[in-house]
């Protein structure tokens, strides 16, 4: 149960942990920016002279989507490469399509979990995995010093764009391939939360094919409402459903359905890290488990490690944010990981997280030992408590000497029954301390001095 402190203050770039996010129509988030990025990467990921090379684009419903989507798709298209056009698609669909249609590489517009105000880029290799540092950095070369561009395609080599009318159809039948031939759903009530992103057709789609009794919400999106009182951050709305239709099952995907929450018949929630938990005892039961191991991150509950240690199991920690999870797995051959915040890699079945998957590998479960979800459940969690610190520059916390004594004193306290994890945000200004151990009284007092030691240094009321 050991603490760690994040010491590295990482240096201003486009890309965050997971693409370029940001406000729609600010930067970097803009028409501009959209095309810039567009023509960088058909240029890093061009294919010697003969066929045209092809970029797949999808996105989620966000109304900015319509306005990036153009942009990108001009971009690749000055570049020489053809667009093709998926529309409204879950991240893992892009993932997955782009590998199976032979892309060049992937992109998806969105900004997953956040509100519809904001937007995002992000990219797959044609191998369906999330770009490497190295290759991001490539790109913002490219963005920020246009004059290593390659000259615009001539006009007879100016690239095509088409639209791929069969795309739900192709993911729809890959989802049902991750499940053993044969296998239906029959006599499962299952409620599914779309959160009106991009599962909200292929979502119920799935589940009602393989035979389920299916009540979707979420499912009818306004390009404003995604996100919006409902999905992964608000699984209310599913718990409310399960218990009052007396389904078997909630699900609550996220607005681009790369992660799920899941909600037990007696409306108990369960985040990632109870469903790693759960499938890393199921699949090491039978012997599915890539050396007995679940790759997860620093932000993962004592609890997992608790649970997977009691079966024999080793859990590998990672930095934040699912890319980091991928490398660690592809690197060392693992098969099961994720995060807490519900986005788990089934790598037998796919690159990168995906709600849908995470949900059907749920439910064979479920139908394989044939009980309910809430008799399945293989983890008791520790007290967690988060805090954020908006910030107004990332000082490495061991320069700073009280902020340092406090964490250290924390720990201390704590006595090795829990652990300290105080890092920088990736994507915004801020630090994020996290504290957990046996008793929450003791933990939210240690994260609030924390809190309050880093606000004094470097908060935007601080004094230094």
């Amino acid at each position: 149960m050991s603490s760690a402190i994040s010491h590295s203050a990482a240096s201003p770039r486009l890309f965050g942990t997971d693409g370029v996010r940001g406000v729609a129509n600010q930067y970097p988030i803009t028409c501009e920016m959209a095309l810039k990025l567009a023509r960088a990467l058909a240029q890093v990921f061009r294919r010697p002279s003969g066929r045209h090379r092809r970029i797949l684009i999808g996105k989620d419903t966000r109304l900015s989507g319509y306005m990036l989507e153009t942009a990108m798709e001009s971009g690749i298209c000055s570049m020489g490469a053809d667009v093709m056009l998926v529309g409204p698609m879950p991240t893992p669909a892009i993932a997955f399509l782009t590998r199976s249609m032979r892309a060049a590489a992937g992109v998806v517009i969105s900004a997953s979990h956040n509100p519809y105000q904001d937007n995002g880029i992000k990219f797959f290799s044609h191998e369906g995995f999330k770009l490497d540092d190295d290759i991001e950095r490539q790109i913002e070369e490219l963005v920020f010093d246009e004059s290593k561009l390659d000259a615009p395609a001539g006009p007879a080599e100016i690239g095509k764009a088409m639209r791929i009318d069969d795309a739900i159809g192709r993911y729809l039948v890959f989802l049902k391939s991750c499940l053993r031939r044969q296998r239906t759903l029959d006599g499962l009530k299952i409620v599914i939360d779309c959160a009106n992103g991009a599962a909200y057709k292929v979502g119920p789609d799935v589940l009602d094919e393989l035979g389920a009794d299916v009540i979707a919400l979420g499912v009818d999106p306004d390009g404003k409402n995604i996100n919006l009182d409902g999905g992964a951050l608000n699984p209310a709305r599913v718990r409310e459903t399960v218990l009052r239709e007396q389904a078997d099952i909630g699900v609550a995907l996220d607005g681009d359905a790369d992660r799920a929450i899941l909600v037990d018949s007696r409306g108990e929630v369960l985040d990632g890290d109870d469903v790693m938990a759960l499938m890393g005892r199921a699949m090491a039961a039978s012997g599915r488990l890539s050396a007995n191991t679940v790759v997860a991150t620093v932000m993962s509950n004592l609890g997992l490690d608790k649970s997977l240690a009691e079966a024999g199991l080793r859990l590998v920690r990672t930095e934040v944010g699912d890319p980091s999870v991928c490398r660690e797995m592809r690197a060392s051959g693992y098969n099961l990981g994720g995060e807490q915040s519900g986005h788990i890699i089934f790598m037998d079945c796919s690159t990168t997280g995906d709600g849908l998957i995470t949900t059907l590998m749920v439910l064979e479960h479920m139908l394989d030992t044939g009980k309910p979800l809430c008799e399945l459940r293989a983890m008791q969690r520790f007290p967690q408590v988060l805090y954020n610190v908006k910030v107004r520059r990332r000082v490495p916390f061991d320069e700073m000497r009280d902020v340092a004594g406090i964490i250290g004193a924390v720990e201390q306290r704590l006595n090795g029954r829990g652990r300290v994890f105080v890092r920088y945000s990736g994507t915004e200004m801020l630090a994020r301390v996290m504290v957990e151990g046996e008793d929450q009284t003791e933990i939210e007092a240690g994260a609030h001095e924390i809190g309050a030691a880093i606000e004094k240094q470097i908060g935007l009321g601080g004094d230094s």
